[in-house]
């Protein structure tokens, strides 16, 4: 028997640096243009869940293309093209008949929250440490299955290696 309200296919997608690090100052760490094309690219035409700092950081806002949903407990918050939600539950709501991947961007709140509920990780590995304010959370790598591996990549213009690996969840709960 098939579940008749079934949850949607969340995918956390992140760059993240060797130590862990995310974001400093509500901004990038490096900027990495096939990764902002890869993001793009994966990212166009899905839903995109983010938390507010993470909206508010957005140099153009909503992201086009894309159905926009900031998580915020912030009950008094709007965002002009997107749709707020103030927990788990609303945004299953407000994803309610969405059968296709939905990605989460961030920030560590967020992916801290709907970690148990991540069926798929998009991640990009930056192989430097940075000084950061936000850090990415610790994940029990147990629980997921490496899919695909890219060979490591250098950035001409950041002088930065990395590589793009990605997981998906042994077992749902």
């Amino acid at each position: 028997m098939t579940d008749p309200n079934p949850l949607p296919k969340l995918s956390f997608i992140v760059a993240v640096a060797q130590n862990g690090a995310i974001g400093k100052n509500n901004d990038l760490l490096w900027h990495l243009g096939s990764d902002l094309k890869r993001f793009k690219q994966l990212t166009m035409g899905h839903p995109v869940v983010m938390g507010r700092r993470t909206w508010d950081s957005l140099p153009k806002k909503p992201l086009p293309g894309r159905q926009n949903i900031v998580m915020t407990n912030n009950p008094d918050f709007a965002a002009e093209g997107a749709t707020v939600v103030h927990s788990v539950n609303g945004l299953f709501k407000a994803l309610k008949g969405c059968d296709g991947e939905v990605f989460v961007m961030g920030g560590a709140a967020i992916y801290e929250t709907l970690l148990p509920f991540a069926n798929r990780l998009y991640i990009t590995r930056v192989y430097r440490d940075y000084e950061a304010d936000v850090y990415f959370p610790t994940i029990d790598m147990s629980e997921f299955s490496l899919v695909k591996f890219g060979e490591p990549l250098h950035d001409e213009t950041s002088g930065l290696d990395y590589a793009y690996e990605e997981y998906e969840r042994k077992f749902r709960i």
